[in-house]
């Protein structure tokens, strides 16, 4: 096992010292993937934060459950148990038959209301679903159509639909997005590591000689795909780190005129580990490729 440790901490220290040795391409390179992994990877963030603004500007989607003319405060109390059990339901709020009317009245309906002889208005509770999946919303009011002395339940889920729809079909065009420039990625990789093993070739064969083992030429070059994709990786989270700074006064403004406050946020502890992770992988996918491919031409894997 500690063998083992030493040979990666040598190819390691190889590829640290192949990478250092060409700073100009290292930082190129590093620049390519990094741009590149940076334009999903801020599809991604534009799409989570643009959910977050939607919902801070609409407000968290609800559900209105009015109940008869004739229900009694006995049947009002069983609804509101009835609520306060249901596990989907993160909170709800009683607006009696008064309260709605008074409401009415402030908003200039007074002259209006004021030639009935009677309140029209039913008892009502407003319900806030713990979640906002249109499934969920269409779970909950099919059960409470079906509750005693519920006259009609009113969903105010459309807005939920069309924005889940929206980031559905940006998610889909982020993970083509990907996924075109994760290729990409493997090539450009792909490309350099088939360079290294030309320039080095008669180092290979030296190694060879002395009984160099098909792992021991291959790990260093894993390495430096790998690094070369982290290198790229940190400078996709930089860039992010850029963009997001540059734009989070303008977003507050937006949401001001709106009248919520919102901050840009940008990549978290887990989607930065991600990205890192994603770009380091699609490094070693491709010195992977080309070490297989080109050192087996070479007749020396």
């Amino acid at each position: 096992m500690m063998n083992w440790f030493y040979l990666h901490w040598r190819a390691f220290a190889q590829a640290c010292g192949r990478l250092a040795a060409q700073p100009l391409g290292t930082l190129l390179s590093a620049l390519v993937v990094g741009i590149a992994l940076s334009l999903p990877a801020g599809g991604y963030l534009v799409l989570d934060n643009v959910a977050g603004l939607a919902r801070g500007v609409s407000g968290a989607p609800e559900i209105s459950l009015f109940m008869a003319q004739d229900a009694s405060a006995a049947d009002v109390r069983a609804v509101e148990g009835l609520l306060r059990a249901e596990a989907r339901v993160a909170r709800q709020r009683f607006v009696p038959r008064d309260e709605a009317l008074a409401q009415l009245e402030r908003a200039g309906l007074g002259d209006v209301l004021g030639g009935l002889s009677a309140n029209p208005l039913p008892d009502a509770f407003v319900v806030v679903p713990a979640g906002e999946e249109p499934e969920l919303f269409d779970a909950l009011a099919t059960e409470m159509r079906g509750w005693p002395k519920v006259a009609h339940v009113q969903l105010d889920s459309e807005w939920v639909k069309r924005l889940h729809a929206m980031l559905g079909l940006g998610k889909s065009a982020v993970l083509v997005l990907a996924v075109l420039l994760g290729v990409a990625l493997v090539i450009v990789t792909f490309n350099t590591i088939r360079l290294q093993i030309l320039t080095q070739r008669a180092e290979i064969g030296v190694s060879r000689l002395l009984g160099a083992t098909d792992p021991f030429i291959r790990r260093p070059f894993y390495w430096f795909g790998s690094l070369q994709g982290l290198l790229g990786g940190l400078v996709a989270l930089g860039t992010l780190w850029a963009v997001v700074q540059a734009l989070r006064a303008p977003v507050a403004s937006l949401a001001e005129t709106y009248g919520t406050i919102f901050v840009l946020a940008g990549p978290q502890a887990p989607e930065a580990a991600a990205i890192l992770g994603f770009a380091a992988f699609l490094g070693w996918l491709g010195s992977a490729i080309s070490v297989r491919r080109h050192l087996a031409s070479e007749s020396i894997g």
